[in-house]
């Protein structure tokens, strides 16, 4: 290891553990404060003070078992000096095992200290546009609709379609669905974006390889304690008779609502159920999630943050993924990383190329840390 960068990390874990002394410092006064009869009476304190207490516990911890593993090491190192050599070979394997447990910790450390994203646990909305690529555009989308439905099923999720607009070749032009369970933005947050297929068509009799795109948004769902206040005058309410499967019902009742907010153009539509009032519901849902999703996408382009998981028109050129048929290949294009089972992926088997996803995101994570405190 070179001088510089055995001074860097240095001064990287000096950071590091001035950071952690105020973090055990701020655990131990809110264990303090949460016995005493002042905080337990107050509510409001009181649940504010559990709630950080136990975020900072898992570092406090973890931090003590890294002290202590440090300073094992560090009395291994004085037994290398012995003379008997029996006991030097002994304090060799015994110091490499308490190395790596360092190294292990603070990297544990590191990873903790990522704060974590609040949306991580809550249901989203799927969205699943055709884009450029015609009718094989929104086959396309059918396949890739019953990719995350069949992911659903794995994960043991719920999902339930809002809004769909059938294509005429069949699949989607089109589809809103709820997906519901643990962790679910968590897992499905990296899959925003343009997905492109490249396969020859069923109605291509020369066997040319087609390109087409579908447009993919995750959105996470709205909570009560997050959501965006909206003006009922800003809001635009149209009631239709919802189209596809249904029954007679369908041809009967305007039971199907389209929100229209007027500042913004946002548009959302559901025609799932048959009550208006619960289809109006579910819409006004999923227009708060829109809005909160477009406020946090300009704050961050004002703070000059990369959009990652930006979703464009669909156009091919803007792609995050590709699903390659005749190569039977799978590739993120964000990580540069392929699988070769586009059967099994298209099954809803996603979990190697999204844990992929996310120890990439980890690593980029830590290394913005790395720089906040170097």
């Amino acid at each position: 290891m070179s001088l510089y960068l055995y001074n860097k990390q240095k001064i990287m874990l000096e950071a590091i553990l001035t950071r952690l002394e105020v973090i055990k410092e701020r655990f131990n006064f809110l264990e303090k404060e949460l016995s005493s009869s002042e905080v337990v009476n107050d509510h409001q304190t009181y649940v504010s003070y559990s709630k950080e207490y136990a975020g900072l516990k898992k570092i406090v911890e973890k931090y003590e078992e890294y002290r202590q593993n440090s300073e094992n090491t560090e009395s291994t190192k004085l037994l290398l000096e012995d003379p008997d050599a029996e006991i030097k070979a002994l304090a060799q394997e015994e110091l490499n095992i308490l190395v790596d447990k360092v190294r292990k910790n603070e990297l544990e450390i590191k990873q903790l200290l990522i704060p974590e994203n609040e949306d991580d646990q809550k249901d989203v909305f799927l969205e699943i546009r055709a884009g450029t690529g015609g009718d094989e555009a929104g086959l396309f989308a059918g396949n890739l609709f019953r990719m995350f439905t069949r992911l659903t099923e794995r994960k043991k999720w719920q999902i339930e379609v809002i809004n769909v607009r059938e294509s005429d070749k069949g699949g989607f032009k089109e589809i809103v669905a709820k997906i519901s369970g643990n962790e679910v933005y968590k897992y499905l947050k990296f899959e925003s974006g343009v997905h492109r297929v490249q396969r020859v068509p069923d109605t291509e009799s020369q066997g040319r390889v087609h390109t087409s795109a579908c447009s993919v948004a995750i959105l996470p769902e709205v909570e009560e304690l997050d959501q965006i206040e909206i003006d009922k005058s800003e809001i635009r309410v149209d009631t239709f008779r919802a189209s596809g499967a249904g029954g007679q019902h369908v041809n009967k009742t305007d039971s199907a609502v389209r929100l229209t907010h007027i500042p913004s153009g946002l548009v959302v539509e559901c025609q799932d159920g048959r009550s208006q009032h619960k289809n109006k519901a579910k819409a006004m849902t999923l227009l708060q999630s829109k809005l909160l999703e477009q406020a946090s996408n300009e704050q961050t382009e004002k703070m000059d943050v990369e959009r990652k998981n930006m979703v464009g028109s669909g156009d091919r050129s803007e792609k995050i993924r590709t699903y390659n048929f005749p190569q039977n290949r799978i590739t993120d294009h964000r990580i540069e990383f392929s699988i070769h089972s586009l059967e099994a992926f298209l099954d809803g088997d996603m979990d190697e190329m999204v844990q992929s996803l996310i120890e990439e995101n980890q690593s980029r994570l830590l290394t913005q840390l790395e720089k906040t405190l170097v």
